[in-house]
């Protein structure tokens, strides 16, 4: 499975990758750009907003859920007007939104950190049937966010922390219940890469599949956390897997230019860009936002 150029425009930190299942569309953001990318054909597009922009769901064909610094809107993508409809720490200058996912009961889940990565200045907040809720305070740098239906449960991380945590959910509503658990500690790689897990996905057999900051690679992961297989990418800073295509079976993923090594030559050439690569799996479809 070799991994080719999607889209060749360069993101400073390339986020929040969308296959949308009616427009058969992939959307994703330059998060330092603020801006939200996409392809229709051959034809390149972008939406420039006044703010960073960092994930989305889908509402409709014509409108998006976008998760920013300011709190989610409904954003039309047809003639670009931006709705509020919920607040998120918009009285924080000092922070931004993150990684975020709708889940399969309707809602989404975002998390915000600090604008400079601040030590835990970083929140976990989901939003459902108009009700938001903090549900992890003190992290860092929030991600990993996605969900397996049929185990009623979710993933997240704190970067820094290498750690991703399996949360149980209510099987009718999908709220938290009960403790996390570690599902997956990379603390323990001892080579050269950093192993930093960022954006993550879980496809149809419930493996979960992470983007791997300054590892140059997204990985497979069985629904016990046994490493299964990696996809190795040009450039180090890999930071959101999703899978899309009529039948789901390719994986896209974003990367960033921000922050690279001053030695890594040759992450440079293609860092920032957008990249896709056909699996032997299946992914499961987005579900849609019901606001």
């Amino acid at each position: 499975m070799t991994p080719s150029i999607f889209d060749s425009r360069s993101c400073t930190l390339g986020e929040g990758p969308l296959w949308h299942p009616l427009r058969q569309q992939l959307f994703w953001f330059d998060i330092m750009g603020s801006r939200l990318m996409s392809r229709h054909q051959d034809q390149a597009l972008d939406w420039q907003f006044g703010r960073h922009v960092s994930a989305a769901g889908w509402l409709d064909r014509e409108h998006l859920l976008i998760a920013s610094e300011t709190g989610l809107s409904r954003f039309n993508l047809s003639n670009r007007q931006d709705e509020m409809l919920c607040p998120i720490e918009a009285d924080r200058t000092t922070t931004r939104s993150n990684d975020g996912r709708a889940d399969p009961w309707g809602g989404f889940w975002v998390g915000t950190m600090g604008k400079g990565g601040e030590f835990e200045q970083g929140t976990l907040y989901r939003w459902f049937n108009g009700e938001l809720r903090i549900l992890q305070e003190g992290l860092t740098t929030p991600n990993s966010i996605c969900f397996d239906k049929a185990r009623n449960c979710a993933y997240y991380s704190d970067t820094k922390t290498r750690l991703i945590w399996r949360q149980p959910l209510d099987p009718n509503k999908g709220w938290p219940i009960g403790e996390r658990s570690i599902f997956l500690d990379l603390t323990a790689q001892a080579d050269q890469m950093e192993y930093k897990p960022d954006g993550a996905v879980i496809d149809a057999e419930g493996c979960l599949w992470s983007a791997q900051w300054g590892a140059a690679r997204v990985a497979r992961y069985s629904p016990n956390g046994d490493f299964l297989r990696a996809i190795d990418l040009p450039t180090g800073h890999t930071s959101c897997p999703a899978f899309g295509s009529a039948t789901l079976d390719i994986l896209f993923i974003t990367t960033a230019t921000q922050k690279l090594p001053d030695d890594a030559t040759s992450w440079r050439q293609t860092a920032g860009q957008t990249f896709a690569v056909k699996t032997n799996v299946q992914g499961v479809a987005e579900p849609q936002v019901l606001a």
